[in-house]
């Protein structure tokens, strides 16, 4: 599989027709559905106030953001870390939405439709008619949500790389996945490794004096019937 960002932001309200703006993103990268390590967080100042009921979710004050990088200052390095990968969110409409706002009000290019995958629609699919939050679906999957009081984009991009991977089959397929790319790497190894006779060869195993015995068994017996003798003539 190729290498997938999960994304996760929060906001100062719910609608960015409205002029509400992105004050976090938080981004996982995963390979084969298991992180790289590679994160890109940033806390950002939205240029207007939050809304008190945004606070009450993300308990991201005005105060927190104030004075923190501007989108125009984080744009190029979100853009180097997302690239065109495969975006994985929860209610990606709704991420999307932000990060194409800001992105044109920046002068840039939105990203494509196609580009974004919706683990939302995912869980109701795999799931229809039950709550397929980011907090239910941790729940079932038994993923612990022990680091997460409110939200956070970057907490919550972590629990949602953890759900992804259950959505798609669990630890057990992610384990599989990588023990095939630990065995691919292994016989592309191999396959460039040259094999050439031993720099010291090895004893040999027989004494001579059941060598000698073997050669007349074989004289006497078997004589030019022996499978090794046409094989490997005097």
């Amino acid at each position: 599989m190729a290498i997938e960002i999960v994304l996760d932001t929060e906001t100062t309200g719910i609608d960015p027709r409205k002029g509400h703006r992105l004050i976090e993103i938080g981004c996982i990268e995963i390979e084969d559905l298991l992180p790289t390590g590679r994160t890109f967080h940033y806390y950002i100042d939205p240029e207007r106030e939050i809304e008190p009921d945004a606070i009450r979710v993300h308990g991201i004050t005005n105060e927190k953001v104030r004075g923190q990088p501007k989108f125009a200052d984080v744009v190029e390095a979100m853009l180097d870390f997302i690239g065109d990968r495969r975006l994985i969110a929860h209610n990606a409409p709704f991420d999307r939405g932000f990060i194409n706002m800001e992105l044109e009000l920046h002068g840039r290019m939105p990203t494509p439709d196609h580009q974004w995958l919706d683990t939302l629609d995912m869980a109701r699919k795999r799931f229809p008619g039950a709550a397929n939050s980011l907090d239910a679906l941790c729940r079932r999957f038994n993923i612990s949500l022990a680091e997460r009081d409110l939200h956070g984009a970057l907490i919550d991009a972590r629990l949602l790389a953890s759900v992804y991977l259950e959505l798609l089959g669990g630890k057990e397929r992610g384990l599989n996945l990588e023990m095939a790319a630990a065995v691919a790497a292994a016989a592309e190894a191999a396959a460039h490794t040259g094999y050439g006779p031993r720099p010291r060869p090895l004893k040999p195993r027989i004494h001579p004096e059941e060598a000698e015995a073997h050669a007349q068994f074989v004289a006497k017996y078997l004589k030019d019937k022996a499978l090794w003798a046409s094989a490997n003539p005097a």
